[in-house]
């Protein structure tokens, strides 16, 4: 049974603003190179045996400091492998746009209720996404050995797609499960079927967490604690 350790990336400037998409030029803010470094010291312990990423800029960044523990003590310094199935959902002309403006938009509703059936203007549909990031989880994790733990960089609603998946829920409900930046989510493939292990562990104390209070706004109302789409 080979083991997937999915990451979400970490913060950028945009993390909560606004919908990056596949824009280029979007690197990690300070508050998200603190925490690839707490994230890489959370995995320095474990040893992968295959590293892939989607191709985007804070996917790659997220995963330097992991690399850099990837000592002989613990194990050999893996290649990142470029998986376009693990990229950003191409939101087309939503990228680049302000979640809040988003919000207002007739099809948000949709991207909330009923994502198998979105496709966003000039962008992919949420299906799609869906399915090529959950075949590049279950194909590489089939491919591997029972002991092997390979770790994957990856997006928001990548990743819960690959989650729902998983627990063998329909996408049209991804949208109740969240998945935070630099946050650990980990899935057992193998025998009868996938087994969840461990979502969203972003290494916050559950105190901290209980102790949140849900913002007011109407665009938090909708988007809950996932820090939206992407």
């Amino acid at each position: 049974m080979s083991t997937l350790v999915l990451v979400r990336h970490a913060s950028t400037a945009e993390t909560g603003r606004s919908l990056s998409g596949r824009l280029p030029g979007i690197p990690l803010s300070e508050r998200g190179r603190e925490e690839a470094r707490a994230l890489a010291d959370r995995l320095s312990g474990v040893a992968f045996t295959h590293i892939a990423s989607s191709p985007m800029e804070r996917c790659l960044e997220t995963l330097e400091p992991i690399l850099r523990t990837r000592t002989a003590g613990v194990a050999a310094r893996p290649q990142v492998e470029i998986d376009e199935r693990l990229t950003e959902v191409d939101y087309g002309s939503w990228s680049g746009r302000e979640l809040k403006a988003l919000a207002k938009e007739p099809l948000w509703s949709t991207v909330q209720r009923q994502p198998s059936a979105v496709h966003f203007p000039r962008g992919e549909s949420l299906a799609a996404a869906a399915a090529r990031g959950v075949a590049a989880a279950r194909e590489r994790s089939s491919a591997l050995e029972d002991d092997e733990v390979w770790l994957a960089a990856s997006h928001g609603d990548v990743i819960k797609a690959i989650v729902a998946d998983a627990l063998g829920t329909p996408l049209d409900l991804f949208q109740r499960i969240s998945i935070d930046p630099a946050s650990i989510t980990v899935i057992r493939y193998g025998g009868e079927r996938p087994t969840v292990v461990r979502v969203n562990d972003s290494g916050t104390p559950l105190a901290t967490l209980l102790s949140a209070r849900p913002k007011g706004s109407l665009l938090d109302r909708i988007r809950g604690r996932t820090g939206g789409v992407g």
